[in-house]
């Protein structure tokens, strides 16, 4: 597995300029999907205006971007019928790994990973739906009751027999976390979590004029954060209304569609043309 961690940034307005929940949901389909074809490790959502409050824009972007992040079979078990699911019909399937297609027992392989949701607690562990006719057994400690976790299957003849697994034991793209932020972009930025900090904005250098200085940093870089703009404020604009300055909490500011024949550009369009652009020159789909 990769050493190095990708998070994304994007506001808690992204979807602010799309007023029916089926566009919201279309829209928040796209950056799904992106950040899973990228191998993106985390989406960050971030306040990107303190005069509004946000909480039901960022409780959108969160639940349906964890609701795709879901394995199908999972779904029913961890998402309430809520008014914000109503129209997840529209939501691409991922089609990662952890999103198998096998439901049957006698196709699943030994040391093969799924994801699973905990039922209830025997002598010898806990009956856990991992989407197949029967719950699988993980053994060992007790575990919490309708938790999702990660399993490793250790035996299939009879009953599916498994263990808890950590998801850095796993060698292949496993999807995304979702993490709502109340801190600004600015502290978040600012908080040291990150090894390297890119903005995207059409104000930025152009991204050949920085790839060599970019791709060394990014070579050598744990954890990196590529930070996203909203529908109607870029980066410069949203980090000026909370008193900083863009340039000085960044390590980057890129450029990735010079010369672009439109007057915006959407947040979502960004995503994939930036992540296209770094997976290309940095090799980032790579482990």
């Amino acid at each position: 597995m990769s050493n190095k961690k990708l998070c994304i940034a994007i506001p808690a307005s992204v979807v602010s300029d799309t007023p029916h929940l089926r566009e919201k949901t279309a829209k928040i389909g796209l950056i799904g999907r992106a950040a899973a074809i990228f191998r993106v490790d985390e989406i960050i959502i971030y306040p990107d205006n303190p005069k509004v409050n946000q909480t039901r824009d960022t409780g959108l972007v969160a639940t349906l971007l964890a609701y795709m992040e879901t394995p199908q079979y999972l779904r029913k078990r961890l998402f309430k019928l809520e008014p914000e699911l109503q129209y997840v019909g529209v939501l691409p399937p991922l089609r990662t790994l952890h999103h198998p297609l096998n439901r049957r027992m006698k196709d699943l392989k030994t040391d093969e990973f799924r994801e699973g949701v905990t039922l209830s607690r025997t002598k010898e562990g806990t009956l856990t739906d991992i989407g197949v006719e029967q719950p699988a057994l993980v053994l060992g400690t007790e575990l919490p009751i309708g938790k999702r976790i990660t399993v490793k299957i250790t035996e299939v003849a009879g009953q599916v027999v498994a263990k808890r697994a950590n998801r850095d034991e796993i060698s292949d793209y496993w999807g995304y976390v979702v993490t709502v932020e109340k801190r600004t972009l600015g502290k978040i930025v600012k908080s040291g979590s990150f090894d390297l900090v890119v903005a995207t904005s059409k104000f930025g250098a152009p991204f050949t004029s920085v790839a060599e200085k970019l791709s060394d940093r990014w070579q050598n870089a744990k954890n990196v954060l590529v930070a996203f703009g909203s529908p109607t404020r870029g980066l410069y604009d949203i980090a000026k209304s909370e008193g900083v300055r863009l340039d000085d909490v960044v390590d980057f500011v890129v450029n990735t569609i010079p010369s672009q024949g439109t007057e915006t550009v959407r947040t979502e369009e960004a995503l994939i043309a930036s992540l296209a652009v770094f997976n290309e020159y940095f090799c980032v789909t790579k482990p």
